[in-house]
């Protein structure tokens, strides 16, 4: 590998802000904000809104999407006037 073209690969936290789940893990992003781990050490944080612990799919939960509402919002928004 070239020396001094690739970004540093370094342990992050990873913190899921809706289902407060943490988790740590390598990447190349270099946030400003750290948090101490549960080993003493402090670590750069990462906010994410979805991971596989809040994501449906993964937690099993169903989400309630009014698609009928929309669909009706759009067919009265572009309708043929007769």
């Amino acid at each position: 590998m070239k020396k001094g073209i690739h970004p540093e690969y370094k342990e992050v936290v990873f913190w899921d802000q809706s289902s407060d789940t943490k988790f740590i893990t390598r990447s190349t992003q270099a946030p400003k904000e750290t948090i101490k781990w549960e080993d003493g050490k402090e670590y750069p944080v990462i906010k994410i809104e979805v991971s596989s612990a809040s994501h449906p799919f993964y937690t099993g939960k169903k989400l309630f999407v009014d698609t009928a509402g929309r669909v009706e919002k759009f067919k009265n928004k572009y309708q043929k006037k007769a």
